[in-house]
């Protein structure tokens, strides 16, 4: 396991932990963490990594200014997802905030780590384009096979495709992905029923 580096200016390190049921302990990651002399430590207990709202990353996040480092134990206890992972470095990035992930020896303090920024956007990116592509290309595909019955869809390919990123990268529900477009529950689920994206409802 890594120690924490060096920080300047007096940047904080912040530290959070996660575990997915109540039976689970935080003891080995609270005590990693504050081995490597985390200034303050968020946690979330009981909180599955799918959940999108986690009061304790939150907390983490909001505690962050620029220069400071967000360390992990692993990986996994950030992001939901290698998207969700994606766009949370890819918002270090941007507020120029460090991060380290213990087990895997990752710090973004050192060149080697900076290349984590790099490749991590890189595959978000190219599943957002991927998803983007599938869904406009499904959509059409299904008109081609038949006439729409009922009333005219509120939303287009663009949006559907737009809120399938949404449910990947951020874990949106449908209920919070319908209330960004302006568009009931319902309407939303229809469409991505009619898109053959049953799973996401």
């Amino acid at each position: 396991m890594m120690i924490g580096p060096e920080l300047t200016n007096g940047a904080k390190r912040i530290g959070y932990a996660r575990v997915s049921t109540k039976d689970q302990k935080l003891d080995i990651q609270i005590n990693a963490l504050s081995a490597v002399g985390c200034d303050q430590i968020f946690s979330d207990h009981g909180v599955s990594g799918s959940r999108f709202r986690r009061p304790g990353l939150d907390d983490a996040l909001k505690a962050l200014e620029p220069g400071d480092m967000l360390v992990v134990y692993k990986l996994c206890r950030l992001g939901r997802s290698v998207n969700h992972l994606a766009e949370l470095l890819k918002r270090f990035r941007n507020d120029d905030i460090h991060f380290q992930a213990l087990s895997e020896g990752i710090s973004t303090t050192t060149i080697g780590g900076k290349l984590i920024y790099h490749i991590f956007a890189s595959v978000a990116e190219f599943q957002r384009d991927l998803i983007r592509e599938n869904t406009v290309l499904g959509i059409e595909a299904a008109r081609q096979r038949g006439k729409q019955i009922g009333r005219p869809c509120k939303l287009n390919s663009s949006d559907i495709a737009k809120a399938i990123e949404l449910s990947i990268s951020q874990g949106l529900s449908v209920s919070q992905i319908a209330a960004l477009h302006n568009v009931s529950y319902s309407t939303m689920r229809r469409s991505l029923m009619r898109s053959g994206l049953a799973e996401l409802v």
